[in-house]
């Protein structure tokens, strides 16, 4: 155990940094890599600067709030963008399809058939069998207008 008795805080703050990263990569949230880039920083210093451990924490603290904030700010004027913004909208992506009137849309709403599926659809009023456009959606209800 003689060697964790000599073993000097600055690896501990670059070991936790390149563990903080690490995580940032497993678990993906943009907030992890900002505590890693103060613990690396932290490192760093109490490498360079004879600092005692209490002084360590502060500076990492500081920079931990400082990182946090300015890449909170950076990322809000910066956002990152989707490969696919309708991965996850199903609805959405149906955008520009044709369907089949299941049941008649009367009043507004009714049912159409998209492939293997039934979807509620709101629109004008149309009797079964008729085909209609998909023009958007409105969380899982469709909305159609008639083909022309």
């Amino acid at each position: 155990m003689d060697g964790l008795d000599n073993l000097d805080p600055h690896w501990a703050w670059l070991a936790i940094g390149l563990i903080l990263a690490a995580a940032e990569m497993a678990v993906p949230g943009v907030f992890l890599i900002w505590l890693a880039g103060a613990a690396l920083v932290t490192g760093v210093v109490a490498w360079l600067l004879p600092i005692g451990l209490p002084i360590q924490i502060v500076i990492f603290a500081l920079l931990a709030i400082l990182a946090v904030f300015t890449g909170r700010n950076y990322l809000r004027a910066n956002p990152v963008e989707e490969a696919d913004p309708k991965m996850n909208h199903r609805g959405a992506r149906l955008a520009g399809e044709t369907a089949v009137v299941t049941q008649a849309i009367v009043g507004g709403s009714g049912r159409i058939r998209h492939g293997d599926s039934e979807w509620l659809a709101r629109g004008p009023d149309a009797a079964p069998g008729v085909r209609v456009r998909i023009t958007g959606s409105d969380g899982a209800v469709l909305l159609v207008e008639p083909v022309e």
